[in-house]
């Protein structure tokens, strides 16, 4: 498994100070579509390996950090970019959406 996996103790560290784009996929074990995200999150994560950090917070284990972000509903992805939050989209997203918001991070 190539993703990060996020605490309210290792956020900061891991996503606000990482030196490259970092998508993190705000879920929870008891979501349906969370679960059928997961397959893709996890090719993106080795897809854009050394380009696009991509982590999974558990927002009930990360309750601080989904309550910052304002999480309402799950699954939600945010990307950020030296620190700032570049994009968010709730629910399935396709790969396709998602890679062309990625490659859009790159640039």
């Amino acid at each position: 498994m190539s993703e990060v996996i996020l605490t309210d103790e290792n956020f900061e560290t891991e996503v606000l100070q990482a030196k490259e784009p970092v998508l993190v996929d705000f879920w929870a074990t008891w979501c349906g579509p969370c679960r059928m995200l997961a397959p893709v999150v996890e090719e993106l994560a080795n897809e854009y390996a050394g380009k696009i950090k991509v982590c999974k917070l558990d927002v009930d284990q990360g309750m601080n950090t989904a309550g910052k972000y304002q999480i309402s509903s799950v699954p939600t992805l945010i990307a950020f970019k030296n620190g700032q939050v570049v994009f968010q989209a709730g629910g399935l997203q396709s790969k396709d959406a998602l890679t062309t918001k990625l490659n859009e991070l790159l640039k």
